[in-house]
C-alpha cells in the first residue's frame, strides 16, 4: 500500500475541512442582528427621552449644542412636579393594594365557586379594560355628580373619590391575570391538603396564594402603572390645590416646551425600573411575564 499518497490525499483534504469548518454561520449571525435592531426600535422612544432630557438648550434642535443636568434640577424642585408626584405615588399605592385584594377575592368567587351569573360578573369585571379612559372618567364624573345629588355630600374633587376611581381602574387587570393563572392551577394538590386536615384558611395560605404568587405580583405591577401613570380618569376628579403628575406634566406643556418634561420621564422610567428590579429580587419576572 503507498502510504505517501494516502498522506497526499489526507493532507490536500485537511485545509477543505478547514475551510468548511470556518464558515461564517451567516443565519445565526442574521438572527442576532434582527433581534438587535428590534430592540433598539421598542427602546428607541425611552432612550430619545432619556437623550433629550440632558440638552442644554430651551428651543429643542438638532445637534444640540451641550449638554446640561439643569433640566433635572428644575424638575425636583418644582413644586407642581413634586406635590403630583407625592399625589399620585400615594393613589396608586393605594388603588393597587385594594384592587389587588378584590381582584384575587373575585377571580376566586368566579373561577373557583361557579355560580349562576358568573360570566356576566366576570364580563362586568373587565369591561373597563374596553372602554376608552376619556369615557371612563366622564362617566365616573356623572355618576358622582349623581350620588352628590342623591346623598348631599361633595365626591367630585376629594381625595377619596380619586381613589375609587383608581381602585375601579385596577381592578380588571388583578381578575384577568389571576383568573388566568387559576385557570392553570392543579385543583388535587389543594385537595390533598384539605385531606391531609388542612382547614380552609390554611390551604388558602400555605398552597393556592403561593402558587398564585406571580400572577398577584404582575397584577401589582400593572395596577400601580395604570394608576401611577393614568391622565384621563384623574382629569375631572381631581379637586382644587390637589394634582397628579399626569396633569402636572399636561399643564406645564401648556405653556413650556423645554427638555424639563423629558427629565422628568427620565425620572418616572428610572423609578419603575426600580421597581421592577426589586421585584425581580423576591419574585422571578420571568416567571410573571
Amino acid at each position: 500500500m503507498d502510504f505517501s499518497a494516502v498522506q497526499k490525499q489526507a493532507g490536500a483534504g485537511a485545509p477543505a475541512r478547514a475551510k468548511r469548518g470556518a464558515r461564517v454561520p451567516w443565519p445565526r449571525l442574521l438572527h442576532r442582528a434582527f433581534v438587535v435592531l428590534m430592540y433598539l426600535f421598542m427602546l428607541s422612544p425611552l432612550i430619545f427621552v432619556v437623550w433629550l432630557s440632558f440638552f442644554k438648550d430651551a428651543i429643542l434642535y438638532f445637534p444640540p449644542s451641550g449638554y446640561t443636568l439643569s433640566w433635572y434640577a428644575k424638575a425636583i424642585t418644582d413644586s407642581a412636579f413634586v406635590n403630583g408626584f407625592l399625589t399620585s405615588f400615594q393613589v396608586a399605592a393605594i388603588a393597587s393594594v385594594c384592587g389587588v385584594v378584590l381582584g384575587v377575592a373575585a377571580a376566586l368567587g368566579i373561577i373557583r365557586y361557579r355560580f349562576r351569573g358568573s360570566d356576566s360578573v366576570n364580563t362586568l369585571l373587565l369591561s373597563p379594560l374596553l372602554i376608552p379612559g376619556i369615557v371612563a372618567g366622564v362617566a365616573i364624573y356623572l355618576a358622582y355628580l349623581r350620588v352628590e345629588n342623591i346623598l348631599d355630600m361633595d365626591v367630585v374633587g376629594t381625595y377619596g373619590g380619586l381613589v375609587l376611581a383608581h381602585v375601579c381602574l385596577t381592578i380588571p387587570w388583578t381578575v384577568r391575570l389571576v383568573s388566568a393563572s387559576m385557570h392553570g392551577l392543579d385543583p388535587s394538590i389543594i385537595e390533598a391538603a384539605r385531606n391531609l386536615g388542612a382547614p380552609p384558611g390554611v390551604a388558602f395560605r400555605r398552597i393556592t396564594l403561593p402558587m398564585l404568587r406571580p400572577a398577584i405580583v404582575a397584577a401589582s405591577l400593572f395596577s400601580f402603572v395604570v394608576s401611577f401613570e393614568n391622565l384621563e380618569l384623574s382629569l375631572s376628579l381631581v379637586g382644587p390645590g390637589r394634582t397628579t403628575l399626569p396633569i402636572a406634566i399636561m399643564q406645564y406643556l401648556e405653556f413650556n416646551l423645554d427638555p424639563t418634561i423629558a427629565a422628568v420621564s427620565a425620572i418616572q422610567i428610572l423609578l419603575l425600573g426600580v421597581v421592577m428590579l426589586v421585584t425581580d429580587r423576591f419574585v422571578k419576572l420571568s416567571q410573571v411575564v
